[in-house]
């Protein structure tokens, strides 16, 4: 099973050391002793790529359960210039306990809001948004968009309801705190947080004012991703974006328990995204 120095690892080899790299997290997690150097010097033993070798694809591995808002490993700081294959590897372990993530990571646990965004002394960061590619991805995009697809980031957010009630909250009090920033405090006072009053079936989240008094109708969207992962956005969303076009924007937040930040989408929504289907809605004849 031992491959030369210096050769890419092979999938065999990713998956005994992710297998090794799950055992020893289980006793971080539970909170058992372990011996890291002897594991590590078993599964030398095994694939022959040397303690120093195994040690440095350990903190791979810990890069990829940190962009999964997962636990990693104590003593492996993340290292994140790692083969795209150790995705894979990571996944493939994943798939056999498909629930190991929903048990253990933060990506799915209840999403806490990072900071006070009502106090006077911080801000929501709002900059432009993505825009069209005009270069190709560097190796850390590439990577970012093979986790986003291998891990399906938009489906796992679209599900995570605490994450996207953080989202709006925060969201929520942003509106306001600009508000009396621009000396609206009248508007302010008028903001409403919709989905959580009145039900998720108005096509936007919090119905705000521009300073002028224009209505200002925000579907928030929240992700632990990226800038550029993916989002779900429903048919009716959709639907009230093009009817009410003037009003509606998108406010996309991104990052969030890590160090959120956010932009806006205006319609047509189109112009920004390419929307695919991903379900259909079957009736009988």
């Amino acid at each position: 099973m031992a491959s030369g120095a210096g050769t890419p690892w092979t999938d065999e080899e990713n998956d005994a050391i992710v297998l090794v790299y799950f055992r020893m997290l289980a006793d971080q997690l539970a909170g058992n002793d372990y011996n890291k150097a002897a594991r590590n010097r078993d599964l030398d033993a095994l694939i022959g790529r040397g303690t120093g070798s195994i040690g440095y694809k350990h903190s791979n591995i810990s890069a990829v359960l940190e962009m999964l808002g997962a636990p990693w490993l104590k003593g492996y700081k993340p290292a994140q210039h790692f083969q795209h294959s150790l995705i894979d590897a990571v996944k493939r372990w994943l798939d056999r306990d498909s629930d190991w993530l929903n048990r253990h990571s933060s990506f799915f646990a209840p999403a806490p809001q990072p900071f006070n965004v009502a106090a006077d002394n911080t801000s929501l960061f709002v900059g432009p948004p993505p825009t069209q590619r005009n270069s190709p991805l560097s190796k850390h995009d590439e990577m970012q968009r093979k986790m986003a697809r291998a891990f399906d980031f938009a489906g796992r957010d679209q599900r995570n309801h605490d994450l996207g009630k953080a989202g709006e909250a925060l969201v929520f009090a942003h509106e306001q705190k600009t508000l009396r920033s621009e000396h609206r405090p009248d508007l302010a006072e008028r903001v409403k947080w919709v989905s959580r009053d009145e039900g998720d079936g108005a096509g936007y989240d919090i119905a705000s004012f521009w300073h002028d008094g224009r209505p200002r109708l925000i579907e928030v969207k929240t992700t632990n991703g990226w800038e550029r992962t993916p989002f779900h956005i429903t048919r009716n969303e959709y639907a009230v974006s093009e009817a009410q076009a003037s009003e509606w924007c998108l406010f996309r937040l991104w990052d969030f328990t890590r160090e959120p930040k956010a932009f806006e989408l205006y319609p047509p929504l189109d112009a920004h995204v390419s929307l695919f289907a991903t379900s259909y809605e079957a009736h009988f004849r």
